[in-house]
């Protein structure tokens, strides 16, 4: 989670998020400034859920005008804002359809959270099973290791960014171990690539 809206703001133009929940009351930059900034960048198009106390009708027609997808007021149920999440990823084409992720002798079960290299399973604890699926819907791509920390770990944790190393240098003696045919190349200063 993200309290202010200055760093908001530059966690949104990393374009690591599928969707994001917006509070217009923000210190430094509101809501509506923030919107209006995303917007106007076409690579971003994450599925924004305005969620406020703000409940005007030219509170909510001035968020829609901006490109917010939602508008929730507070309070709320909880429920309710699950349902409205997952009705905005299933439009936008983020929501999980893929029930698994191959690439050469490596399977990975997205429901069962399993994998399975040359048909024997393959351990791989918590952070390590999530690195290893994030790299996998990216193959051919160049993740640096700020978009890793912030997918996997999140801005609000309280570790730095070296732990990508580390559980990067552990997946790959995994990997290895087990035999998988998959290639995870150093990119020197930026990050790393899941050869495709």
């Amino acid at each position: 989670m993200i309290s202010d809206g200055l760093n908001g703001q530059v966690a949104g133009e990393s374009g690591t998020f599928d969707l994001i929940i917006l509070d217009l009351m923000l210190p430094g930059k509101n809501g509506y400034e923030l919107l209006k900034a995303w917007r106007q960048q076409d690579h971003l198009n994450f599925p924004v859920l305005i969620l406020t106390a703000k409940d005007t009708l030219p509170d909510k027609a001035n968020g829609f005008a901006l490109g917010a997808d939602d508008y929730l007021v507070k309070p709320f149920h909880r429920e309710e804002l699950l349902m409205r999440i997952q009705a905005l990823l299933r439009r936008s084409g983020q929501q999980q359809t893929v029930q698994q992720l191959t690439h050469a002798n490596l399977v990975v079960n997205l429901a069962a959270r399993t994998v399975l290299v040359n048909q024997q399973s393959l351990n791989l604890i918590g952070k390590e099973y999530d690195l290893l699926v994030y790299l996998l819907e990216n193959p051919g791509i160049i993740l640096t290791k700020m978009q890793i920390f912030q997918r996997i770990w999140g801005l609000d944790s309280t570790t730095g960014q070296t732990v990508v190393e580390v559980y990067l240098s552990t997946l790959r003696k995994k990997l290895k171990q087990a035999q998988a045919q998959l290639k995870i190349k150093t990119v020197r200063n930026v990050g790393y690539l899941l050869e495709d």
